[in-house]
C-alpha cells in the first residue's frame, strides 16, 4: 500500500510539474521584450503586450466580455435542449434510437470544415449569417454532441427510481424535476457546462466563418498573434484567455456549491 501511495505521488507531482512549466515559461514571454536563444532567462522585460491589452485602442477587455456573454448563451440553450434528450436517450426505448445517439454525435465524427461551409450557405438563405443569433447556433453544433455524452451517462447512472418516487410522495413533474432530479444530476451539468462553455469560448473557424468578421470574439484577436510570432502579445493574450476560462468555470462550480450548501431542494 506504500509502495502504490508513493506512485501515486510520483505521478501527480509529475503531471503537476509538466502542466506548470509550461504556463511559467508563457508567463514569462509576456514581461519579456527580448528572450534570443539559448539564454535561460530574457535579456530584457517589459510591459508592452500588457500595456497594449489594456489600452482602449485593442479594444480587447469589450470583446473578452463579449465572448463570455456569447459562450454563457451558447451554453445556457446548449444545456435546456441536451437535459430532456439525454433523459430521454438515457431512460427510454423507441424506434430509431441508435440512429438518433449517431445523428448527435455526427458533428465530432465529420469534418467540422465541411459542415460550416454548409451551414454558412443556409444562413445567409436565412439571414443568420454575420449575426449574434447566427454564432450561438453554429456553435451548438459542436457542443450538443458532449453535453448529450455526459448528461446520457449520469440519467444511466441515477435511472428513475427517485422520480418513481416523487411521484409516489404525490410531487408534480415541475417539482420532480426541480426538486428530485435536477440536485441529482446538477455535478453533471456542471461538468456539462464546463466542457460546453471551454468548447464555445475557444472557437476560432465557426465564428469567423458565419459571423463574417462583423461577429469578433476573443479568439479571433488572439490567434493572429499566435501566428505573427509576436511572443509576448501571443503569450499576454493567452494568459488572459486561461484565466477567463478559469473564472468562468470556478463561477460555476461555486454556484452549485451554494445551491448544494442552502439545501432547499430537500423540501417538495
Amino acid at each position: 500500500m506504500a509502495r502504490k501511495g508513493i506512485v501515486f505521488r510520483i505521478i501527480t507531482y509529475a503531471a503537476a510539474f509538466l502542466l506548470a512549466v509550461p504556463l511559467l515559461v508563457i508567463l514569462v514571454w509576456s514581461f519579456a521584450n527580448n528572450w534570443p536563444w539559448p539564454l535561460v532567462f530574457p535579456k530584457e522585460f517589459g510591459l508592452r503586450g500588457w500595456e497594449y491589452f489594456f489600452s482602449p485602442t485593442s479594444n480587447s477587455i469589450s470583446i473578452l466580455l463579449y465572448s463570455i456573454l456569447l459562450s454563457l448563451t451558447v451554453t445556457l440553450i446548449t444545456l435546456l435542449v441536451t437535459i430532456p434528450a439525454s433523459r430521454a436517450l438515457a431512460l427510454y426505448e423507441f424506434k430509431g434510437k441508435k440512429l438518433v445517439e449517431i445523428l448527435i454525435l455526427a458533428p465530432l465524427i465529420v469534418s467540422p470544415v465541411a459542415v460550416a461551409m454548409g451551414i454558412h450557405q443556409l444562413f445567409i438563405k436565412l439571414r443568420l449569417a454575420n449575426t449574434f443569433f447566427g454564432v450561438v447556433l453554429v456553435h451548438l453544433i459542436p457542443c450538443i454532441p458532449y453535453s448529450v455524452r455526459i448528461l446520457k451517462n449520469i440519467f444511466e447512472s441515477v435511472g428513475d427510481k427517485f422520480q418513481m418516487q416523487g411521484k409516489v410522495l404525490g410531487a408534480s413533474p415541475i417539482q420532480n424535476f426541480i426538486y428530485v432530479n435536477l440536485p441529482i444530476i446538477s455535478p453533471g451539468i456542471l461538468s456539462a457546462a464546463s466542457l460546453v462553455f471551454t468548447v464555445s469560448f475557444s472557437q476560432y473557424f465557426l465564428t469567423f466563418l458565419i459571423g463574417g468578421g462583423r461577429i469578433i470574439t476573443y479568439p479571433m484577436i488572439m490567434f493572429p498573434f499566435v501566428q505573427s510570432g509576436d511572443r509576448m502579445l501571443a503569450s499576454v493574450y493567452s494568459i488572459v484567455f486561461i484565466l477567463a476560462s478559469l473564472i468562468c468555470l470556478r463561477s460555476m462550480d461555486r454556484l452549485l456549491k451554494k445551491y448544494y450548501k442552502r439545501g432547499d431542494y430537500f423540501y417538495l
